[in-house]
């Protein structure tokens, strides 16, 4: 019963949009203590949410987020592989977004599938289940739950790769009471002596361990920071604006990325991937919270995505940019006002 509980639930797993759907134990991690020492250099910046003492608990056991959990189902979403829908014809000066932001917020297109999930397990063993779900919230140490689910290994670039899929995919667990025969877990390393993602990353963030220095990573500096990014790294972001692709292209794992699997919610968005900054600078609080309702982009806020536009035209050295730049000076936001001060004078530097 219990194998075919289990095939029955992947099934559906898969019917739900998920490439990917593995079991495994609640036991502790047993690579804890590199997330331990990650938090003791202050990697993590300034995401303090990750250090306190019962987030860190529950990382280290998480049957204290569900005592009764027996299993931990571990799925995967997919998301757009930027290879495929790179915009084109774009007016300069253009920006560009990581490529699971291009469409709606994961937060809201998962969590429906996570409870149609459990609805249809309840349904399979008729009675409830005691159960608690997370995508990219929990106090969890998702990718080493789905590694040990044998869903992927965690590359160089500290993501899951899956060696059919690639990486462009989003995690999500469900904490489950009930017996599920646990997965394999994904014990080769398909990275071998490939650096290609340390090469490629601009700001040097990828450390030797397999972990992220947030402080000087791009996602982190254009969504995660609220004050100002640090001066010496603005030249480092290119055009992102919101996230960043560069350590997953330049993986050559990712040419194998499951984008015709892609979930329709998360399909781009007209003109998401490559926004015109200049009429982006110009988004009033209004236009700002239409133009991105139920789109992740929101979770930098406007002021913090303005900031992130205007290092992005201070960039781009397009004088063309100076008009919008200058208006820019009167935002009411302090933190748009001094990026743009900082972006007229890197264009004016080249004029």
């Amino acid at each position: 019963m219990s194998a075919a509980l289990k095939q029955a639930i992947q099934n559906e797993a898969r019917r739900l949009g998920f490439i990917l759907a593995g079991v495994t134990t609640p036991d502790p991690p047993p690579h804890l203590s590199v997330f331990e020492d990650w938090l003791m250099q202050g990697r993590h910046a300034s995401m303090n949410y990750l250090a306190d003492d019962r987030s860190r608990a529950r990382r280290a056991d998480p049957r204290l987020i569900l005592p009764e959990c027996k299993s931990i189902l571990v799925l995967a979403l997919p998301y757009t592989d930027p290879k495929t829908a790179e915009a084109s014809n774009q007016p300069a000066p253009s920006g560009r977004v990581a490529s699971y932001a291009w469409g709606d917020d994961y937060h809201l297109v998962i969590p429906e599938k996570l409870k149609a999930l459990v609805a249809f397990i309840e349904r399979q063993v008729g009675h409830p289940v005691f159960n608690r779900w997370y995508t990219d919230t929990g106090p969890i140490l998702e990718r080493e739950l789905a590694q040990r689910a044998g869903l992927g290994w965690i590359g160089k670039n500290s993501l899951l790769i899956n060696p059919k899929l690639g990486s462009y995919f989003l995690l999500a667990e469900i904490f489950l009471d009930l017996e599920l025969e646990p997965d394999e877990p994904f014990t080769t390393d398909h990275c071998g002596t490939c650096r290609r993602c340390i090469e490629a990353c601009p700001t040097q963030c990828i450390l030797p361990n397999r972990t992220i220095d947030a402080r000087r990573c791009i996602s982190y500096l254009t969504i995660e920071l609220k004050e100002d990014i640090p001066p010496e790294l603005r030249p480092m972001l290119g055009n992102w604006v919101f996230g960043c692709d560069i350590c997953q292209a330049a993986c050559p794992w990712n040419r194998f990325a499951a984008s015709e699997h892609e979930s329709p919610a998360l399909k781009p968005r007209t003109g998401a991937p490559r926004p015109n900054l200049i009429r982006e600078l110009e988004l009033m609080p209004k236009g700002f919270n239409a133009k991105f309702k139920d789109s992740p982009i929101k979770r930098a806020k406007r002021r913090g995505y303005l900031r992130n536009v205007a290092v992005a035209l201070g960039n781009s050295k397009d004088a063309n940019a100076l008009p919008a730049l200058t208006k820019a000076l009167d935002d009411p936001e302090p933190l748009v006002r001094e990026h743009a001060t900082w972006a007229i004078q890197e264009i004016e530097k080249k004029i």
